[in-house]
């Protein structure tokens, strides 16, 4: 019966070929639009690290008061005082503190020109911290940390470039005439957005491409490659340790807390910090932190785009007409059809039987739509460019789950759609339709 359904809906679809481009136009053009702008808020608005999102947090000291906060929230960074205060009282099971640096590698062959490599100033719990994947070697250890040691952790892509791709573990990298010794070369991993380094606004920024230990750019005052806050007067002060000891922001923190007990005893801590900072007289406010996961920080940032949360809703208003149309044209088709109804009912057709029939047919132009929606969808990726941020548009991609959503979508919208016109064709009485005969 499901045959003979699709094979009267085929006849049907052909014996007026302009209403049914127009329905698969109109529901191809829909279904891309919306798939097209769901590639995009799909990959800026997806969960970065899934499997330690509910355990990663960011601690926040209000080191300005009420009256610098906006909307009474504390800065997004720490200051030096604050994050080594928190790093030295190792509340967590795992914590890191982080700032991005930016330093020019010297190749060893000279007819090569410098260039510039990016990457962070970090804690060795990094690595474990965030499930940062190596190629060869790994991480340098705490040890390390505290003794300020020049080693240094390089992206594939970087040990592509210099080393072509070989274990380079042990050897040595100049950057801004300092020699480091390669410990690990990460192997890819670039989490979108970069949740760990909203601060400095690097959500959509390319890979990092070196790792080297926050101790060690401190004691060599190596500046910050991002941003730094210093407040109302904007001022950082006029030297290195006035700065670092300044109430300047820059540092962005990590914890990771295993469970709840443990994020209650961390914002314990930090109330507990607050108050001895108040009474040392550094702060004249109470208590204002805050501990956030990394959905939550997320959220709080606004991490996901402005314009891909519009664009989705508008292509999605675009595909709500689309089907507004396509009820209307399936409406007309189907009414056209009445004496055929009205004898098919005559001659013993239930009206499950026009519901089957005329359901078919409506699958039938979804399937067609969606085909043209891919397509289309397909066209659009290519377009991405021009709408978002380039950094944004090379996210999406078509991939096998958005061509199934592609399909399903455009199928299930069209039988949707077809349901109030198949209605109506059902309700065509035969008496009727022999009358006027």
């Amino acid at each position: 019966m499901f045959v003979h359904n699709l094979r009267l809906g085929a006849a049907s679809l052909r014996r007026n070929v302009l209403l049914t481009a127009l329905m698969i136009m109109s529901i191809g053009f829909g279904v891309a639009a919306s798939m097209v702008t769901f590639a995009v808020f799909r990959a800026v608005s997806g969960d970065p690290i899934p499997q330690k999102s509910s355990t990663l947090f960011v601690p926040l000291i209000d080191n300005r008061g009420p009256q610098y906060n906006r909307h009474g929230e504390p800065p997004s960074a720490l200051t030096y005082t604050d994050a080594m205060a928190l790093m030295r009282a190792h509340k967590a099971v795992r914590q890191t503190m982080l700032f991005p640096v930016g330093l020019s590698v010297m190749p060893d062959d000279p007819h090569r020109m410098p260039f510039k490599a990016v990457g962070y100033a970090t804690y060795s719990d990094f690595f474990g911290m965030f499930d940062v994947p190596f190629q060869y070697g790994g991480a340098w250890d705490n040890d390390q940390d505290e003794s300020r040691e020049a080693v240094i952790v390089i992206s594939r892509a970087l040990n592509q470039k210099l080393f072509g791709g070989e274990n380079s573990v042990g050897r040595r990298i100049t950057l801004d005439d300092r020699q480091f010794r390669i410990v690990g070369v990460t192997d890819m991993w670039d989490p979108k957005p970069r949740f760990f380094d909203i601060f400095d606004g690097n959500l959509y920024a390319d890979p990092s491409q070196i790792y080297i230990p926050f101790t060690y750019a401190i004691g060599q005052r190596i500046d910050t490659y991002g941003n730094n806050n210093c407040g109302s007067d904007g001022k950082r002060g006029d030297s290195w340790d006035g700065w670092l000891h300044g109430e300047c922001v820059w540092i962005s923190p990590w914890v990771e807390l295993q469970d709840a007990a443990q994020v209650q005893a961390y914002r314990q801590f930090l109330d507990g910090y607050a108050r001895e900072q108040r009474e040392a007289g550094r702060f004249n406010w109470a208590p204002n932190n805050r501990l956030r996961d990394v959905r939550q920080w997320l959220d709080y940032q606004h991490a996901v785009p402005p314009e891909s949360r519009i664009s989705l809703s508008l292509a999605l208003g675009f595909l709500v007409i689309c089907l507004v149309n396509t009820i209307g044209l399936l409406l007309a088709k189907f009414m056209r059809r009445a004496p055929e109804i009205g004898v098919r009912r005559a001659l013993g057709a239930s009206r499950a039987d026009i519901y089957r029939q005329f359901l078919a047919e409506a699958a039938m132009v979804g399937v067609a739509g969606g085909v043209l929606g891919l397509v289309l969808t397909a066209v659009g990726m290519l377009g991405l460019g021009m709408v978002f941020e380039p950094q944004i548009a090379r996210l999406a991609h078509l991939d096998v789950s958005l061509v199934l959503l592609t399909l399903l979508v455009a199928i299930s919208a069209t039988v949707f759609a077809a349901f109030y016109p198949t209605w109506r064709a059902a309700q065509v009485q035969p008496a009727w339709q022999l009358k006027s005969n």
